[in-house]
């Protein structure tokens, strides 16, 4: 396996105009409408990564969309809010090679990816448009036009076929029944690279903080406290820390190691000095740990294998009774012998990965408990059992 290929930084303007993105309160997740772009280029004149932050209560991780060069363009796979710092980036590849000829939407459920899309439709009037079959939303299942597709070049991947087959490969994970909605993702091999991209089934979660988070620190540091009373100050040690703090919330939402803080605690520690702003929420901080959170990162860490691993979240919402799909998908991706790329939409990229390692994941999987119900993975065993109890999600997804 060659070494990671070397990245190039492309400069992010600092301008509000460029930075804006005005449907954001459709999904009114942070930054809210100024959204800061990591542009990357992963692999030399080939792939780009377009990095954007989104969470909730500064519980933000990076969301990726992936640019591959296709012949005659470009392909954008899994869209972020097109601003006007990503508009004028994709404007300088495409003076190198050739126009965005293909957007991708290679998820049916993922409305983080969802959304952004009917705005960079737009942004590109000339581009086909794909999208995952089985589209939905809630509280209303609206027909795709109604989400703002466009009409007249909105295909459907699979069932009116695929995009630059001659440069890609698409592979299909899925479907499988959420019970509001399907599950399925569209991975995709881009052929000239090596590299395989796709949405959520699986990441490689940084050792450090990612670079998109030079951009914006002010997460880490609002997680890397202790207290709601401690200003946030900035360290490497600080960043560390807050980041696996970041990355545990984003795979387990509350790990065992997580508790709330009386509310007299909670309230007694608001509007100390040094806390009194917007930015530290008012010394508002809801989270206490009774265990090191570098220790349980490092167990996180440690469920993956060659670097990759499924995202807990998702091994106990969406698979927790359809492992035999993901192995089978796994073990699909590994007869790819062209592959020695990973490319998530999320986390780590690109990661080294090869038709072994994938082999050598699904065998892991496949002899450790699925699903687990206990320790970190308590609190998504209890929405999981709640959603069947409620009749929300079936138990027979695959039937």
């Amino acid at each position: 396996m060659a070494a990671t290929p070397p990245s190039t930084t492309l400069p992010a303007p600092l301008a509000e105009a460029d930075l804006r993105w005005p449907w954001w309160p459709l999904l009114p997740l942070y930054p809210y409408g100024l959204r800061r772009t990591l542009v990357r280029e992963l692999i030399p004149e080939q792939l780009w990564s377009f990095e954007q932050l989104q969470g909730v209560f500064y519980v933000a991780v990076p969301i990726r969309m992936t640019v591959a060069r296709v012949r005659g363009g470009l392909m954008l796979y899994a869209p972020v809010a097109p601003t006007g710092a990503v508009r004028r980036a994709l404007a300088d590849l495409e003076q190198r090679f050739g126009p965005v000829r293909t957007i991708v939407l290679p998820t049916a459920s993922g409305l983080e990816h969802k959304l952004p899309v009917p705005a960079m439709a737009r942004a590109f009037p000339a581009a086909s448009v794909w999208v995952t079959p089985g589209q939905w939303s809630f509280p209303l299942n609206l027909p795709p036009s109604w989400l703002g597709f466009p009409r007249g070049r909105t295909q459907v991947l699979g069932e009116e076929g695929f995009p630059h087959t001659e440069d890609l490969q698409w592979l299909s994970l899925g479907p499988l029944n959420l019970g509001l909605g399907r599950f399925q993702e569209f991975a995709c091999l881009h052929r000239s690279s090596g590299a395989l991209l796709i949405t959520d089934a699986l990441v490689a979660i940084n050792p450090q903080p990612p670079e998109l988070f030079n951009l914006d620190p002010t997460p880490l540091l609002f997680h890397a406290r202790d207290r709601g009373d401690q200003p946030l100050q900035d360290t490497p040690e600080l960043r560390l820390k807050g980041w696996q703090r970041l990355a545990l919330f984003a795979s387990y939402l509350r790990p065992e190691a997580l508790a709330v803080p009386p509310l007299g605690q909670l309230l007694g520690q608001a509007f100390r000095p040094g806390c009194r702003n917007a930015r530290s929420y008012f010394g508002i901080y809801p989270f206490q740990w009774s265990r090191s959170s570098a220790a349980v990162f490092a167990d996180l860490k440690a469920q993956a294998v060659g670097g990759l691993q499924v995202a807990p979240v998702l091994e106990r919402l969406v698979f927790p009774r359809a492992q035999g799909l993901l192995l089978d998908w796994l073990r699909q991706l590994a007869r790819l012998p062209e592959l020695r790329w990973l490319v998530p939409a999320h986390y780590d990229a690109p990661v080294p990965c090869s038709p072994e390692q994938l082999l050598q994941l699904a065998e892991a999987l496949e002899q450790r408990h699925w699903a687990p119900d206990q320790g970190d993975w308590r609190y998504l065993a209890g929405i999981d059992a709640l959603l069947l109890r409620s009749g929300v999600v079936p138990e027979r997804p695959l039937g």
